[in-house]
């Protein structure tokens, strides 16, 4: 792991003491409150480069001393600086709920002030909207007809069984990628996955038949013996899958298929919550098959669903030209 370790502050412009807190800090975030590997990455990557500005600005290590005495002038350096180096108004945004979560851990222990974090504001930026495949395009993608050939029928048969859980379920590459046969709970008369999102949160979603026959069909060719409670797709070697190969798929499925670049593995998530909303899915469903924690983050698919109904309009209606 980079960064500061127990032992000491080698790699980070801090004292021990505080190097000791930072470790704790992201220990929480990973094994406590579930956050993926990225997003602690990247939260672990923005707090360095604001203790390094910090140790800038006071020409030293940075230590309790500093930290329980910093003004907003320190954190709007900070912030300055961050912008310089080219990050945008999303970056930004997303670098100060980082430094938040920090400086709210150190000030429990009495080692920093937040207050000057919360008292930051950072321009909203303009939500960026899903950007959904069509049904017939998501349809070719899980159908899997442009998968090469050469590959080994079972690989063709994970990628297939993939696609269909994030088209057919909605479901987040991480959440495909982590589950387990004991998470298929396919027997008696609903048949449900066991889904584990952000945030460790588990929900269960309903599988289509079709769904369901990609799934078994995988596992009966899978040729590596898979524990119940171990990740069932699998690499080529045996190991666990890693969500770049199922990328890769995308990218050549996409080139065979016209699709452009925002036809991406995530891109059938999109499309599963906007083709169920415009079929008149109830949006408090969506958000309970999507694991959205708030209702806000499954409406931005009413708006996609509203200008794909005006595109239509303005395509058909003798009078729209």
């Amino acid at each position: 792991m980079s960064g500061p370790t127990p032992s000491g502050a080698a790699l980070w412009p801090v004292t021990p003491e505080i190097a000791d807190a930072l470790y704790s800090w992201r220990r929480l975030l990973s094994d406590e409150r579930g956050y993926s590997p990225k997003t602690v990455d990247a939260y672990w990557h923005d707090t360095k480069e604001a203790f390094i500005s910090f140790a800038d600005q006071f020409g030293e290590p940075v230590s309790a001393k500093y930290l329980t005495a910093l003004k907003p002038a320190h954190v709007r350096f900070v912030m300055a600086r961050r912008r310089e180096s080219g990050l945008d108004q999303a970056s930004i945004s997303r670098a100060l709920s980082a430094w938040r979560s920090c400086f709210g851990y150190l000030e429990e222990r009495s080692l920093a002030v937040v207050a000057p974090f919360k008292a930051m504001k950072v321009r909203r930026t303009k939500d960026r909207l899903p950007r959904p495949l069509t049904v017939s395009d998501a349809t070719a993608i899980i159908v899997g007809s442009v998968i090469e050939t050469e590959r080994e029928p079972w690989v063709k048969a994970r990628d297939i069984a993939i696609f269909s859980l994030l088209y057919g379920c909605g479901l987040r590459i991480s959440e495909a990628l982590s589950l387990t046969q004991a998470d298929l709970l396919l027997t008696g008369r609903s048949h449900r996955l066991r889904v584990t999102g952000k945030g460790n949160k588990v929900r269960e979603a309903p599988v289509l038949p079709a769904v369901e026959r990609a799934i078994l069909d995988y596992l009966d060719r899978c040729p590596f013996p898979i524990n119940a409670r171990d990740p069932m797709f699998r690499g080529v070697k045996g190991g666990p899958l890693n969500p770049r190969m199922i990328q890769r798929a995308m990218e050549t499925m996409r080139g065979a298929l016209g699709l452009p670049s925002s036809a991406t593995p995530h891109a059938l998530r999109h499309s599963f919550a906007t083709h169920l909303l415009s079929a008149g899915g109830n949006l408090r469903a969506i958000q309970e098959l999507l694991g959205h924690a708030s209702l806000n983050s499954t409406q931005i698919y009413t708006k996609v669903s509203s200008d794909d109904l005006l595109d239509s309009y303005r395509a058909a209606h003798p009078r729209a030209g």
